[in-house]
């Protein structure tokens, strides 16, 4: 089944599809095609970023671009057509209607609605569907109004069902990654007035920061104001970017999930937080040994994998911990299995992959997996399926050179454990008061699911094996 509408014999439609688990919403970020473009079955022709990550999607059909009906940064709703392909190109007239009127002041924006919007549930992209949804969302602030920088999308009306036709114009849109963009949306730089210095062309985080540093006014100077021969305009002091006293950033995206999942779990599950300092000598000591061992060659090897495999342990020995509510059917699910929740911090917030069937992995093999998953994290590749459906997380606040803190349970799961640096600290060590590696970590779970008694006794686990490693063994 593909997102897609046959508008007549020769045009079809393709609507932005759920990308994952009953999302709402896209943020177009890029368009790799543009109107008279050749495109093929499979082929990639916008990345979109969700609530959860940015997803590349494929087309399912061949034909030749006939319009795109959002331009870049424009957040479009499930089951919104955002690009019609001609299928049989060459049979007729270019468009339906082929007397095109002078291009509009604005594009259209994701609030308008479809003329014929299909109820129900839409077929989408293989493995896909759209959830249908009840709320409207509210239009874009400021989308009436493009900016300067919009000048590089130009709309026509083609009479086709009512929408305008976006052709976009990359000669003269600034070409930047999407995290630079949002660089230079918090920062309040209009990109068409940053000299690029990367590769063809690229303007890069470095130029955005030169472009939002106290300099004289031409790089302040919109593109649509042309000045005058000779003149050199001036813009007056109070609009410089780096007087600026407040930055308004849009809530969306990652950072939008983000903050829906934490009111909703901070105000729906009763948290309860326990802390424990551990001397951690030992582990360190076996982490220096295990990058020397040749098992482990090609993997990364750190404290975050043996606080990992404690945990696992720790809940082998205790696993009514890992647990989920359900309040509909007022149940407890016990899980058999552990999906372990890591969460990382990237340029598009936080967000929490987990690794799967995280319990039935050996060392090496849950070394690789975490390094695929911090790899793929920080490059921005993380998929949807890789955060859904996790049990339990690790947080290392400690990269940030923080003792701890008081985690909070990401939704659907019933505990969370935060680790703090590990730094040498003055230890009672077989009668003396010696410098030992020493952390502090912090476990947040769900009281409904669990009691004091059973949270005490994971994370009582988890520092005993941390202490004496060899504990792995015995215990596993």
């Amino acid at each position: 089944m593909t997102t897609m509408t046959e508008t007549s014999a020769r045009f079809r439609e393709f609507k932005m599809p759920d990308v994952g688990e009953g999302l709402t919403e896209a943020e177009i970020l890029k368009w790799y095609v543009q109107p008279g473009d050749t495109v093929t079955d499979g082929q990639v022709v916008c990345e979109v970023e969700t609530a959860k990550a940015a997803v590349e999607l494929p087309i399912p059909f061949d034909g030749v671009v006939h319009e795109l009906r959002f331009p870049e940064g424009t957040t479009v709703d499930v089951g919104q057509v955002i690009i019609t392909v001609d299928v049989a190109p060459g049979s007729g007239d270019t468009a339906p209607d082929a007397a095109a009127v002078p291009a509009p002041a604005q594009a259209p924006t994701a609030a308008e609605p479809e003329a014929e919007a299909p109820k129900g549930r839409q077929p989408v992209l293989v493995g896909y569907g759209v959830a249908e949804s009840s709320t409207k969302r509210r239009p874009r602030k400021g989308a009436a109004t493009p900016e300067p920088a919009a000048a590089a999308v130009q709309a026509e009306f083609n009479g086709h069902n009512g929408h305008a036709a976006v052709t976009v114009v990359p000669e003269s849109r600034p070409l930047a990654k999407p995290p630079v963009r949002k660089l230079a949306k918090d920062l309040g730089i209009d990109l068409a007035s940053v000299s690029p210095t990367g590769k063809d062309g690229i303007i890069t985080r470095e130029d955005v920061h030169a472009a939002a540093a106290p300099v004289p006014a031409p790089a302040a100077v919109s593109v649509a104001a042309e000045p005058t021969a000779g003149t050199e305009p001036e813009a007056p002091a109070a609009q410089a970017p780096a007087t600026a006293r407040e930055t308004r950033v849009p809530v969306k995206g990652v950072r939008k999930a983000i903050a829906q999942a934490m009111v909703g779990s901070a105000f729906t599950a009763p948290h309860v937080t326990e802390f424990v300092t551990v001397d951690v000598t030992r582990t360190m000591k076996l982490v220096a040994e295990l990058k020397e061992d040749k098992d482990m060659a090609g993997v990364r090897v750190n404290p975050l994998l043996i606080i990992a495999k404690a945990l696992l342990v720790a809940i082998k020995r205790n696993p009514d911990v890992n647990a989920a509510w359900d309040e509909a059917n007022q149940e407890i699910v016990q899980k058999h299995y552990v999906n372990l929740g890591i969460a990382a911090a990237t340029p598009r917030g936080l967000i929490v992959p987990n690794i799967k069937d995280a319990h039935d992995k050996t060392l090496p093999q849950l070394a690789a997996a975490l390094g695929e998953l911090v790899t793929t994290a920080r490059e921005g590749r993380t998929s949807p399926a890789a955060m859904a459906g996790g049990t339990v997380t690790i947080t290392n606040v400690g990269v940030f050179g923080v003792d701890t803190g008081t985690p909070i349970l990401n939704p659907g799961e019933s505990a969370i454990l935060a680790v703090g640096s590990i730094k040498p600290q003055p230890w009672v060590h077989k009668g003396k008061v010696k410098p030992r590696q020493v952390t502090t970590l912090a476990l947040s779970f769900d009281h409904r699911l669990v009691d004091g008694e059973l949270g005490s006794k994971v994370l009582a686990d988890v520092a005993a094996i941390l202490e004496q490693p060899k504990r792995l063994i015995t215990w596993a």
